[in-house]
């Protein structure tokens, strides 16, 4: 499978790529990023760093830098730390991005790969907007969109209504979601059902010295902010249960609805079906315990 993520690394994210490199079904042929756990310049030099380490010559191409219409953005410091790898500043500056921006990026791989690309989205949809505005083939040309987002069916997790990567840009996931390729919505819904604990970190890191040691070191900001916050034990394998989604459907219930997002007022982010747009798949249930398994025996795999 062709896999272009799209991501704002981040703690989750870092697990999600890593997941990626080390999945013997995907082929990672490309990281596009965007603002939301990081500043976009962040997020870029994130991903050039972790693919160095993974020892990948993907691409990075930096895409949007604010939500639709905005001009500022406050990072999710307090869940991912100052540089988005919790305890972690001093990341090197590795490469360079690709001269062409995310959005651009995303339409040509598009097209050049007709029907074989899968896109999965882990941060704010705003790049995958604007390429949908750019290209109106873009959403014929790709194989799907994977999303990591949404709330549909339980609550929220920056307010009672909205997950972070809709709420960081409510108005672009609420393009996407009215003329949607075709798209799985992979949201808190399920998410919470993946969690992994300091145990599973520490196995994880006994397994793999390097990337495993350090997706333990980096988490340990993380599980302190779920231990603090929600009173959890471990954190959701957000993303790496998108990544996994786009290539082990079967471990996923999913119904089939129309989604529209509330784009103002306290409700904001929220995302609500609706029958009158075209239906995508929004998972319901997981095997959370599979999910688990499967992360750690792949990325276990890495040096």
């Amino acid at each position: 499978m062709k896999l272009i993520i799209d991501t704002d690394p981040g703690i989750d994210d870092a697990m999600a790529i890593a997941y990626a490199a080390a999945a013997p079904e995907i082929d990672l042929i490309g990281l596009t990023t965007v603002f939301g756990n990081t500043h976009v310049h962040q997020s870029s030099r994130n991903a050039r760093f972790l693919l160095n380490k993974l020892g990948l010559a993907a691409p990075v191409a930096e895409g949007a830098a604010f939500a639709m219409g905005q001009s500022r953005h406050a990072p999710s410091e307090h869940v991912h730390g100052p540089e988005g790898f919790g305890d972690i500043t001093d990341i090197p500056e590795i490469g360079a991005n690709h001269d062409m921006t995310a959005a651009e990026y995303l339409v040509d791989m598009a097209r050049r790969h007709k029907g074989e690309v899968v896109v999965c989205a882990v941060g704010p949809l705003t790049n995958i907007a604007l390429a949908m505005q750019l290209d109106p083939e873009f959403s014929r040309n790709i194989s799907r969109l994977v999303v990591m987002g949404g709330a549909v069916y339980c609550p929220g997790n920056v307010n009672p209504h909205a997950e972070a990567n809709i709420y960081h840009d409510a108005r672009a996931a609420d393009i996407v979601f009215a003329t949607p390729p075709e798209t799985v919505l992979v949201g808190l819904d399920v998410t919470l059902k993946t969690l992994y604990e300091t145990a599973d970190f520490e196995a994880l890191a006994e397994r793999s010295s390097d990337m495993g040691g350090f997706l333990r070191d980096i988490s340990r900001f993380y599980l302190k902010f779920y231990k603090e916050v929600g009173g959890l034990e471990g954190c959701g394998l957000h993303d790496s249960t998108a990544v996994i989604a786009c290539t082990h459907e079967p471990m996923f219930e999913m119904v089939e609805t129309g989604l529209s997002v509330v784009t103002e007022g306290p409700e904001i982010g929220a995302t609500r079906p609706d029958s009158s747009r075209p239906s995508v798949r929004v998972c319901r249930n997981v095997d959370g315990a599979g999910v688990v398994h499967l992360f750690t025996e792949r990325v276990a795999s890495l040096p």
